[in-house]
């Protein structure tokens, strides 16, 4: 095997720290990396992988794009899957207990987040491990002594436990074990670097402590920010239904992409893609002189990140025929819905083709100028369609479904 090179410490530094929220402590980090372009050995790089959310968006893949630019330095990535943590239910950023999975659930998740991290991460220098393979075997007395290593004022500090505690809401002494099981994974694997989110602050901190009680040199610790979803106010989330999937099609990619707010744009090039530092001076002048522009190519290239090239070409242009041309897009969903020559009213077939959750919910969207049918607007709620042949209904930007009749 060929010996491990590794670029010069500054180049490795320059890489490291772009889009990082902290490094703690930078001083560390670059001790060890000196350390490992000495000896050629290639640090140990953790991420705790969350089983409870096994469909991947964009704001996971903030932390793992970081993971691969250690990849790309030469360092080794390990993917811990908290299949037994996830028994647990890790509460960081809730305002109450996160409800536990079964071990199976917590497999079955973690295979799924695997194989979608492929998709940012190299093949070549990754790991991924089960946390039930230490945690699973430790006995009550080892768990005893593991926590009698942290006291519950230390806990506190954290702040939703501080919170909820002030607020007299109920802490469950298992939710105090969470921290100390991820940090025994730093000590099973050795880490010597761990990346979080910022939300994870406290508990990445907590495995440097747990390291140092068993005689280890602590981790170091990179937090990246928490990227907001496409309505630029929360946190990305698929129950808030503001998230970009790495896995979702083309179009949908581009078609979300260009809702991002113009204030977020220069967030994503930095976060989310891989565009080079030098070139990052001109993305900000293209968002400030042409953010419609700047707004397509970054929807351009987060498709071919997760597609390729010819798919983002595509994807724009089908996003120009319907968007800009008002056009229809090739491929629909199609539904047999009632029969040939009735007469529906526009509420009752949103709400039961499914294309509004609710009959308030239609009513909104045809008052507000967001359904069309055959290309026309439907602006009265009280209005029926004749099923007399195919109905092309639109609603909001990019739903759409062909009705056909039974």
């Amino acid at each position: 095997m060929a010996p491990v090179t590794f670029p010069p410490l500054n180049e490795q530094m320059d890489l490291v720290r772009r889009g990082v929220s902290e490094i703690i402590p930078e001083e560390d980090l670059a001790r060890k990396i000196e350390r490992s372009i000495t000896a050629k050995k290639p640090l140990i790089v953790k991420l705790g992988c969350d089983p409870s959310r096994p469909d991947l968006h964009l704001g996971h893949s903030v932390v793992l794009r970081k993971l691969r630019q250690f990849q790309d330095l030469g360092h080794t990535a390990v993917l811990i899957v908290g299949d037994f943590t996830g028994m647990i239910g890790d509460p960081s950023g809730k305002s109450k207990t996160r409800p536990s999975l079964s071990l199976e659930e917590t497999r079955k998740n973690g295979e799924s987040y695997f194989e979608q991290a492929r998709k940012v991460l190299s093949d070549t220098n990754v790991r991924m491990v089960y946390n039930s393979e230490w945690l699973g075997p430790m006995s009550f007395a080892e768990v005893i002594k593991l926590a009698a290593k942290y006291t519950v004022s230390q806990m506190l500090e954290r702040e939703d436990f501080h919170t909820r505690f002030n607020k007299e809401e109920p802490i469950s002494l298992h939710e105090f074990l969470y921290p100390l099981a991820q940090a025994m994974d730093s000590v099973a694997i050795e880490s010597d670097v761990e990346l979080g989110g910022t939300d994870q602050k406290f508990n990445l901190l907590v495995g440097r402590a747990i390291q140092r009680e068993f005689g280890k040199e602590p981790q170091v610790i990179l937090t990246m920010p928490i990227l907001p979803g496409t309505d630029g106010v929360e946190k990305m989330s698929k129950s808030l239904d503001n998230y970009i999937g790495i896995s979702e099609a083309p179009k949908e990619i581009f078609g979300k992409t260009l809702s991002i707010p113009d204030r977020l744009m220069y967030d994503f090039f930095v976060l989310a893609t891989n565009t080079p530092n030098e070139h990052l001076a001109g993305v900000k002048t293209m968002i400030a002189d042409r953010p419609r522009d700047a707004k397509r190519l970054l929807a351009r290239t987060l498709v071919t990140l997760y597609h390729n090239a010819e798919a983002a070409a595509a994807a724009e242009e089908e996003f120009d025929r319907i968007f800009v041309k008002k056009d229809v897009p090739d491929e629909m969903e199609e539904l047999r819905y009632g029969t040939l020559g009735a007469a529906v009213p526009v509420l009752q077939l949103l709400t039961e083709t499914g294309l509004a959750p609710s009959r308030s919910e239609a009513r909104r969207l045809v008052e507000q100028g967001g359904v069309s049918v055959n290309g026309a607007k439907v602006a009265d709620p009280k209005a029926e369609l004749t099923l007399s042949g195919e109905l092309v209904v639109k609603v909001g930007k990019r739903k759409f479904l062909k009705v056909l009749p039974s």
